[in-house]
Parts: structure tokens; C-alpha cells; sequence
């Protein structure tokens, strides 16, 4: 296994300080994109270290064409952390989850758990959804850092955000979906928020809160567009009784012995972050 170069342990743990103005557009927008979270030397050795993780953890792979929607929109594999100790030092990054909790102005944060989304060439659209339909949990401070693993050009199908869409309470019950994709699409149509469509640099990180819109396009380029992501959640987050079978799935998942109405203090929920 290669080692992390120093100045790449150095970068994770160095504080990416935010601005009153990025804090006040997150506060009203529920969704932000900051540059140069990190520089190329440390997207480049991440970018080698998960897509060989990946590599290894898929397996029996079905024809693209002979995929559901979902199916097509991504290969996803979770808490790579578990697997992988050059993935966890990512995952465990004190740089990104300050972020995460300044953004949700809360005293210190937890892992929900990671996913790697891998965009294939030639991959379908991720329809409009919210990603806490799938969470049990009590309030909506939590956040995803999106991390691109390379320059992510319109092309590849980068994240878009409706901005400030979690003040929509329709489609809250949606899983992602051909119909999810139709029926908010067709709500946010009628709505004022602002429908953003832009590429990510490389080093360029997104963050969005749970019940915020979003979507991203089709891959049509020939290369995968690689994706890291770490879901947040507040360090004093309660496990709420499910209200679907998938929050049962993600309770019995991502919190295994967490207790409804008790703060959810997992070995695999980690406090990544306090002062």
C-alpha cells in the first residue's frame, strides 16, 4: 500500500477558513461549492487510492443499458472507510468536516457514513431528490461534502443544486426515481429557486444539507466521472422512529444499536470534528 505524502496529511488536517458571506449563502441556500479545498497533489493521490478500493469492491457488474435508472445513474459503495486505510484519512479529514460544522453552526460532527459515486461513461442522470427520505434522523443538521476526483466539466454531469429548495415540503417522500425526478422537477418548475447548473474545478468541493434539491446530468464523456462523498450529521444528532422502510434500512445500516430519541453514538458514527 503507498503511503500519504506529508504535505497531502498536512493539507487535510489545515482549517479551510469560511467567510461571513459563504456562511450566510449557505444559512440561506442550503448549499455551497468552495474552491481550492484541495489542491491537485492531494486530488490526484485520491483519486488513484479510492478508484483502486472501487475496483475492488465491485463486482458482477449488469450492461449499463440493462440497468434501472438508478442502476445507471452511478456505481455506489459505501463507508469505504471500513475497507481502506488511505480512503478513512479522507473520510477523517478535520479540514472537511470543520467545514461541515461551521456550515451547520453546530459545537462538533459525526459520521452518517461515505459513499463513493462513480459515474460511468456513458451513465444516466441522477434524478431530483433529497437525500434525508432515506435518513432516520431528528433535525436536519447534516451535510455532504460532494468531492469531486477530478475536474468534473458539464459534460460528466456534475451536481446541481435547486438553491434553497429544503423550504419545499412536497417530494419529501420520494425515493430517487424516474418519478421523483418528474414530479419535483415539475414542482421546482413553479418555484422561485434558482436551478444551478456549473462544473467543478478541480480541488473544488460542494456541500448541501439534507433536504435540499438536487440532481446531476448524464455522463456523456467516455471517462468516469469519480465522485467521494462524506455525509455529516450533527455531533448530538437523535435517531428518530422511521417513518419508511428505507430509514429502517439506513437505522439498522449506518447506526446499528442506536436507540430511538438517544443521541446516535455508534462505533461506525465517529466524532470527526470539535473543538
Amino acid at each position: 500500500m503507498p503511503s500519504i505524502p506529508s504535505s497531502v496529511l498536512a493539507l487535510l488536517q489545515k482549517p479551510y477558513i469560511l467567510t461571513t458571506e459563504q456562511l450566510d449563502f449557505y444559512q440561506h441556500n442550503r448549499y455551497i461549492k468552495l474552491k481550492q479545498v484541495f489542491d491537485e497533489e492531494t486530488i490526484r493521490f485520491f483519486n488513484a487510492a479510492i478508484s483502486r478500493q472501487v475496483a475492488s469492491m465491485s463486482h458482477d457488474l449488469s450492461p449499463i443499458d440493462k440497468r434501472d435508472t438508478y442502476g445507471k445513474a452511478f456505481l455506489q459503495l459505501f463507508n469505504l472507510w471500513r475497507e481502506d486505510e488511505l480512503t478513512k484519512a479522507l473520510v477523517f479529514s478535520k479540514r472537511l468536516a470543520k467545514i461541515a460544522a461551521d456550515l451547520m453552526q453546530c459545537e462538533g460532527v459525526r459520521l452518517y457514513h461515505d459513499q463513493a459515486l462513480f459515474k460511468e461513461g456513458g451513465g444516466g442522470i441522477t434524478p431530483w431528490h433529497a437525500d434525508q427520505y432515506y435518513w432516520p434522523l431528528e433535525t436536519d443538521k447534516t451535510v455532504t461534502a460532494w468531492i469531486p476526483l477530478q475536474a468534473t466539466p458539464l459534460e460528466m454531469g456534475p451536481l446541481e443544486f435547486s438553491a434553497g429548495s429544503h423550504q419545499i415540503v412536497e417530494g419529501r417522500e420520494l425515493a430517487i426515481s424516474d418519478e421523483s425526478e418528474t414530479a419535483i422537477q415539475q414542482r421546482l418548475r413553479v418555484t422561485d429557486f434558482r436551478h444551478v447548473i456549473e462544473p467543478f474545478d478541480l480541488g473544488e468541493v460542494s456541500f448541501h444539507s439534507g433536504w435540499v434539491f438536487h440532481r446531476a446530468g448524464a455522463n456523456s464523456t467516455q471517462e468516469v466521472r469519480k465522485v467521494m462523498t462524506v455525509i455529516y450529521m450533527d455531533r448530538d444528532m437523535i435517531l428518530k422512529a422511521p417513518e419508511n422502510d428505507n430509514q429502517v434500512n439506513d437505522w439498522n445500516t449506518w447506526c446499528p444499536g442506536a436507540c430511538i430519541g438517544e443521541i446516535i453514538n455508534s462505533p461506525i458514527n465517529p466524532v470527526l470534528y470539535q473543538p
